[in-house]
């Protein structure tokens, strides 16, 4: 852009920034829904700790350039969304593809988590992720099981040595 406006190069600075801020950043395709939907839409993902915006690709375009992002430019084909995660990756792609089943006019394209490149079937398989808590539960529930199994062993240990020693005195006692 030769000479840009003083708005357009604030928007690209915040999108770079954003980019290097996210957790995750979706991308969506729009087209064919109405403002009040986009609302409802915005509404939802921010219950999840999403926010949920609109830029023009343009924009997108050169601040994914200057973030080092240049793999995501096939991402930006059409009326493109992009909704930038900071929290539960997981609960916010559950929340993206619930509502582009609920309206499929909004079609998620892609991603990007922790600086890898998603494609829409990486995005689902996400969306398939157990919760955050979920997860946490499953694994202290694994450290306890192991906890448990490790202070079994240990119990055993003096029982046998006593079951040992108890069994040479009456070998002794007998002979």
């Amino acid at each position: 852009m030769d000479n840009p406006r003083p708005g357009k190069v604030a928007i690209v600075e915040e999108l770079v920034v954003r980019f290097n801020g996210a957790t995750a950043v979706f991308f969506s395709e729009y087209r064919g829904l109405r403002v009040s939907e986009l609302e409802g839409l915005r509404g939802a993902l921010r219950e999840v700790g999403s926010e949920h915006k609109i830029f023009k690709n343009t924009l997108v375009h050169i601040a994914c350039e200057r973030a080092g992002l240049s793999a995501l430019d096939p991402l930006l084909t059409g009326p493109t969304a992009l909704t930038f995660v900071q929290g539960d990756v997981a609960a916010a792609a559950k929340r993206l593809r619930d509502l582009s089943r609920q309206n499929p006019l909004l079609v998620i394209k892609g991603g990007l988590l922790e600086g890898l490149i998603l494609g829409a079937r990486d995005v689902a398989v996400l969306a398939d992720l157990p919760s955050r808590e979920v997860l946490l539960a499953q694994l202290a529930g694994v450290m306890a099981g192991q906890l448990a199994s490790f202070a079994g062993v240990l119990q055993a240990l003096p029982r046998n040595l006593a079951y040992g020693l108890a069994a040479l005195r009456d070998q002794r006692e007998a002979a």
